[in-house]
């Protein structure tokens, strides 16, 4: 499946310490999922890393499947450089996650798994 369309992460900040604007006046948190692992993936969280909650899959009803990318872009008044990632794998509803990501810096997020190992990693450009 191709994701021509990007998919909206729109997350309430009002809860977070404010910070001066001049550090987030251009920051751009869009980045592209590229899922490498060999596996499809039904599900995808974003949450700022102060977030207690996951709160919405950015996936909805579609499916990362293994090969594929998905763009993942903010509404313009997320600040928040600092996110985390979540994927949920459609076989068998396992997941893996990633903390403290800055989004204002990286543009790219590919995930790997290893079947030897049986860890999942990132890498991130």
């Amino acid at each position: 499946m191709k994701f021509g369309a990007f998919v909206s992460a729109a997350f309430a900040v009002a809860a977070f310490v404010a910070l001066p604007s001049a550090t987030f006046a251009d920051a751009k948190q869009d980045f592209t999922l590229v899922n490498k692992t060999g596996y499809d993936i039904s599900e995808v969280y974003v949450s700022p890393s102060k977030a207690d909650d996951w709160q919405e899959d950015v996936l909805g009803q579609d499916i990362l499947e293994d090969g594929q990318n998905v763009d993942i872009s903010f509404h313009r008044s997320d600040k928040s450089c600092h996110w985390d990632l979540k994927v949920v794998y459609k076989d068998d509803n396992s997941s893996a996650q990633w903390g403290d990501i800055d989004l204002c810096t990286v543009s790219e997020i590919a995930i790997h798994y290893n079947d030897k190992s049986g860890k999942t990693s990132a890498t991130y450009k």
